[in-house]
């Protein structure tokens, strides 16, 4: 259940995130989620988007630096409380988070959480047998 996350490589100088985008759009892939780090000088773009492989192509085809990572995504309901067990859930097994982001589901009541952790394996066990819903490719892409 690990879905595929695009980690781009950002200049920091003007345009340089809309041609990324723009490049992203003329390919017909559709961003479904994102978040961006940033420093002085660069950031680094983390993309969820419905075809993974085909942004990556036509991004490095740009000449754009791009790698694909192996993130999970958790369901949690949209309520006070939902995120802070899920994150207690992990941090009660010594499971670090190095990064995450969230965004509303399309499903009502219902967030979605990108999770990148030092131990996908034991995270996503623990996740699930806590009770939380682990989602699949199909239904982050969708």
């Amino acid at each position: 259940m690990l879905i595929k996350q695009l980690s781009i490589f950002v200049e920091n100088k003007h345009g340089r995130m809309a041609e990324i985008a723009e490049i992203i759009s003329a390919a017909g892939v559709d961003i479904r989620a994102l978040s961006v780090a940033d420093t002085t000088d660069f950031g680094i773009l983390r993309l969820i988007v419905d075809a993974p492989d085909k942004a990556v192509e036509v991004l490095k085809t740009a000449g754009i630096t791009v790698s694909l990572t192996d993130v999970i995504a958790v369901g949690i309901d949209d309520k006070p409380g939902a995120f802070s067990k899920a994150v207690r859930t992990l941090s009660n097994e010594n499971i670090d988070i190095e990064y995450m982001y969230a965004f509303i589901s399309r499903t009502e009541g219902k967030a979605s959480v990108i999770l990148r952790i030092d131990d996908v394996q034991k995270g996503m066990d623990v996740l699930q047998n806590g009770g939380f819903e682990l989602l699949t490719g199909a239904e982050i892409y969708k």
